[in-house]
């Protein structure tokens, strides 16, 4: 991994899409335990999976990853916080309305 360069990666992975009820979800998980790091971005390749109401599908896969740089890992651990801040609602009012 070089400060400038991308490196591409290619691994078989198993992508779960659930439609249900209790859990509505999507993972991707790798089959050879590869492990992405921050900065580096994932394609999952084939069709579009669509998963009725109330089924799970699992479907094998070959996925891309993208390797981040060196500065690109470096900003997104430096930036990484501030952006997880931007999810958080906080509230300071005693009541409470929905």
């Amino acid at each position: 991994m070089g400060w400038l360069t991308h490196e591409l990666e290619r691994a078989p992975c198993t992508v779960e899409i659930s439609h249900k009820f209790e859990s509505l979800h999507a993972h991707v998980r790798f089959d050879n335990g590869t492990t992405v790091y921050p900065g580096d971005s994932v394609r999952v390749h084939g069709p579009e999976i669509m998963a009725p109401y109330g089924e799970v599908i699992r479907e094998a896969r070959e996925a891309t990853i993208t390797r981040a740089s060196g500065l690109e890992r470096l900003w997104t651990r430096l930036t990484g916080d501030f952006e997880v801040m931007e999810l958080c609602e906080f509230s300071f009012s005693e009541e409470v309305t929905l």
